[in-house]
């Protein structure tokens, strides 16, 4: 009984924090709703694009519609894998599947209205439809470079400490870490994107660019936008810093470590997948320090433009690749699953090979 009483207590204590938080997000909302009305005359925003010749257009199409699908069917089938192959269920994978979530997430929230804006004579996205894509798109990006950091420290531990791997990292830690990012990104992308449309849109609603950029957008706005310029940059340099400087420490112990490996084949193994995993970072991080933190007098607009569709079209497509695809588990996994569905006995020196792939997974 008095089980019982502690249980429904937690509950209703779950359900009012829910609520809590419910009410909070309604009432920014609303918030919003009012500061449009009073202050915006803007009711749709449109998006310039890549370029307004139809030929290229066009193209543009075909190349964004072939690679959204690819990441889409990419990050989702690893998605699928990760949870179905019990192989799989360990830290790395863990933090993979959601780093292939955030990457499905952070593409479907710029794409689908970028494919539908290249067939379209009037490009237009309305006030509450960018709102959502800002925040979306915040929310994500944030999601994506600490994810970054995290699987370099995953790697860290694995490599440094592999014996020890699972017990350093238990499923609890793992599901704090990842809850923790989701919710500091939300946080994060919420903040800004409010502080964006609490602005007074009165003149242009040109954006030059093919999405909402949160930059962009505060560069139409009417009112004074030095408050908001400076949580851009304040904001913006603590997240890039923070995760990389975490991505840098990893990555000096890993190297310490690799030297240390006495095997020239298991040297090379893993200074392969550090470089392709550096390859993604270098291309994320690179691409974002070109467009916000270095200053606008460098480069052109044009350049950010298509520097972003590295981190928003390419990007989300390669980690996979980079990431999974060329793990000899993940690869093995569809074979072990075909032959689970069948019937299949796996014999003994299959066995054996997979125990021995379990102990390299350090390298991997």
């Amino acid at each position: 009984m008095a089980m019982y009483k502690v249980w429904v207590l937690t509950r209703e204590t779950g359900i009012n924090r829910i609520c809590t938080l419910g009410g909070f997000i309604v009432k920014i909302f609303k918030n919003l709703y009012h500061a449009k009305s009073n202050y915006s005359t803007v009711s749709d925003f449109i998006p310039l694009g890549l370029t307004d010749n139809p030929e290229l257009q066009a193209i543009f199409f075909g190349v964004f519609l072939v690679i959204y699908l690819a990441s889409v069917v990419g990050n989702l089938g690893l998605i699928v894998l990760i949870q179905v192959s019990p192989q799989l269920h360990i830290p790395m994978y863990f933090f993979l599947s959601h780093l292939d979530f955030v990457d499905f997430s952070f593409t479907s929230s710029v794409n689908p209205n970028t494919l539908v804006n290249f067939l379209c004579d009037f490009k237009s996205i309305t006030f509450y439809s960018c709102t959502l894509q800002v925040c979306c798109f915040i929310t994500f990006v944030v999601c994506e470079q600490y994810l970054l950091s995290i699987v370099a420290y995953d790697r860290y531990v694995a490599i440094c400490s592999p014996l020890l791997y699972v017990i350093l990292m238990p499923k609890k830690l793992c599901n704090g870490i990842i809850t923790s990012t989701y919710v500091y990104g939300f946080s994060v992308g919420l903040v800004q994107t409010v502080a964006t449309f609490q602005l007074s849109f009165c003149g242009s609603n040109m954006v030059n660019h093919f999405y909402c950029d949160d930059v962009l957008l505060v560069a139409l706005a009417c009112s004074d936008t030095q408050v908001k310029e400076l949580m851009l940059l304040v904001i913006a340099g603590f997240n890039t810093l923070c995760s990389l400087l975490v991505m840098i420490i990893s990555y000096v112990f890993i190297l310490l470590a690799i030297l240390r490996i006495h095997s020239a084949e298991g040297r090379q193994k893993a200074f392969s997948t550090c470089a392709s995993h550096l390859t993604s970072i270098t291309i994320f991080y690179g691409t974002i320090i070109l467009m916000y933190l270095l200053p606008k007098s460098s480069h052109s607009l044009n350049t950010d433009k298509f520097a972003s569709v590295f981190y928003v079209v390419v990007v989300p497509t390669l980690n996979p690749l980079i990431y999974s695809l060329r793990n000899q588990e993940v690869k093995s996994a569809p074979k072990r699953i075909t032959e689970k569905l069948f019937g299949c006995q796996v014999t003994e020196k299959s066995l054996d090979r997979e125990a021995s792939e379990d102990k390299e997974l350090w390298l991997i």
